[in-house]
């Protein structure tokens, strides 16, 4: 008998649907075969479903059987076609009904006893059944919640492959999984571990952090060790204004995909911070792989991607963000497939000053050899070093200010409703452009348009770029950096003041440091 029923493929952040045929006929050759461009795993789906078969108290096909998974152009992945598989043959084998094979989508990893294992990408599954009009979905009890975002699809969690057979014969009732994103989103927006009235102190560079989250400009912060440059970091989510429900919604299936979704996981409510390790590798930050998955670059979309210790990183790596930078989107490409991840992310980066770490101390001798500052920073390249709006240098807090309890420090809340203030001015500038939702994403052709200088600053800014050797991209980036503080300062020109203090953040340019 054939029998057909669907599944789906995860294919970037999107799924594709994939039609399971299993046919069984009689012969005298028992063999099983799966074909439709099935990897290792997919191949190693008959043991698994054979044993998960016979442990749920059905009997396993004795009789050759054939599974094609179509389209057969498309390569088949992992170990989620399991659940379709087993249903396929318990079907093909009368031992079920297939009146509701067309009504849902499967999909689950089988374990040899029967139990449904968890699956990546549940969000993307859901929303594309959705989009093909199935009734619902059935999958894994830990993947149930994270589909059931999406409204209108019935989601039903299972335990083990005896749930899902009785379930279609009727025999057995599961409870439709249902959940509430817009509520939960709000409520989790509002709790957040860390502070900004956490940081004793250094009131220039939280300026900085606020006008980088008010323009989603990329800032790097040098200064010793324990100055704070990690403690500000962590915190420049908690200023940066609250994610939509769309942001959400793309944040969620990026992390889906990756597996980084707990069983009681609804929207990612919160900007995500990704810290990754100086010792990653480049397809481990931008993404891809045998499997591909999205990398650190593409978790950290809507959000921020910490760099610490940015000269310690591989240069191979540093230099792989320079085309996302750029299009805040990262193409993965091999010789038969193509996948495309958003990543449109705020970089913050931390360095020491030298390899002592004391270049510039008010109070500590640096220890480097002459020439050696210029060449710790050239492990930096210049086109990535331009990419990035504001260079602050972080200097250490003193022990007055550190011990001065009593002084009222602002917490983040206050200074969020600043960058919000900002960033409505900038969506209400930027809402006939697509794709551009602040400064920091104006495209090049746009900048003399929207970030105008009079002639006094022109020729301030002038002085700068030969004072400062500064590129294009840098001049650039200044007018972009100016323009949100101006935003903060709610004026509609830029002035003087404002350019001057953009000009100040470009003051660790490379060519002017180390010198």
């Amino acid at each position: 008998m054939l029998v057909k029923l669907y599944a789906s493929a995860v294919h970037g952040v999107n799924a594709t649907p994939i039609t399971v045929e299993v046919n069984i006929t009689p012969s005298g050759d028992f063999k099983s075969f799966i074909i439709g461009l099935p990897d290792n795993a997919v191949r190693e789906s008959l043991f698994r479903t054979d044993a998960a078969i016979k442990n749920s108290g059905y009997e396993s096909p004795r009789q050759k059987t054939v599974v094609n998974l179509a389209p057969a152009d498309l390569r088949k992945e992992g170990s989620a076609y399991d659940l379709p598989i087993a249903i396929g043959m318990l079907a093909a084998t009368y031992q079920i009904p297939t009146d509701l094979l067309d009504s849902f989508l499967f999909m689950g990893e089988l374990s040899l006893d029967g139990t449904v294992l968890p699956i990546r990408g549940a969000l993307p599954i859901a929303i594309q059944a959705m989009k093909d009009k199935f009734r619902g979905v059935i999958l894994p009890e830990q993947n149930a919640r994270e589909a059931a975002i999406v409204k209108d699809l019935e989601v039903y969690g299972v335990k083990n492959l005896a749930d899902v057979a009785g379930f279609l014969a009727g025999k057995t009732k599961l409870d439709r999984v249902t959940a509430n994103p817009r509520e939960e989103f709000e409520e989790a927006q509002r709790f957040y571990d860390v502070d900004f009235s956490d940081v004793q102190g250094q009131e220039n560079i939280k300026r900085a952090m606020e006008i980088a989250a008010a323009g989603g400009h990329n800032i790097i912060l040098v200064g010793p060790p324990g100055a704070g440059k990690t403690m500000l970091a962590k915190r420049l989510p908690t200023i940066m204004p609250p994610m939509n429900l769309h942001e959400a919604l793309e944040t969620t299936k990026i992390h889906s995909v990756a597996g980084k979704l707990g069983s009681s996981a609804g929207l990612v409510a919160q900007r995500p911070f990704r810290s990754p390790h100086h010792t990653i590798s480049d397809v481990a930050l931008v993404g891809g792989g045998n499997h591909p998955q999205p990398g650190e670059i593409s978790l950290a979309h809507n959000g921020v991607l910490f760099l610490d210790e940015l000269p310690e990183f591989k240069r191979t790596v540093l230099e792989v963000m320079r085309q996302p930078l750029e299009e805040r989107r990262v193409t993965i490409s091999r010789a038969r497939w193509t996948v495309e991840y958003p990543a449109s992310f705020m970089l913050v980066a931390s360095m020491n000053p030298c390899p002592c770490g004391y270049y510039n101390h008010p109070d500590k001798e640096c220890v480097c050899a002459p020439g050696v500052v210029e060449r710790y920073l050239s492990r930096i390249s210049g086109p990535l070093l331009d990419r990035i709006d504001i260079h602050i240098e972080v200097t250490p807090v003193g022990f007055d200010e550190l011990t001065m309890r009593s002084r009222s420090k602002e917490s983040s809340d206050s200074i969020r409703e600043r960058v919000q203030k900002a960033r409505e001015v900038q969506q209400q500038r930027y809402e006939q452009w697509q794709g551009v939702y602040c400064n920091a994403q104006l495209p090049s052709n746009k900048v003399h348009e929207i970030c105008d200088i009079n002639q006094a600053g022109q020729v301030l800014l002038k002085s700068a770029m030969q004072k400062l050797n500064l590129s294009a991209r840098a001049y650039d980036r200044i007018l972009k950096v100016s323009r949100t503080i101006a935003d903060m300062a709610g004026s509609s020109d830029i002035q003087i003041e404002h350019l001057a203090e953009a000009i100040h953040y470009r003051s660790l340019d490379r060519e002017n440091w180390g010198r």
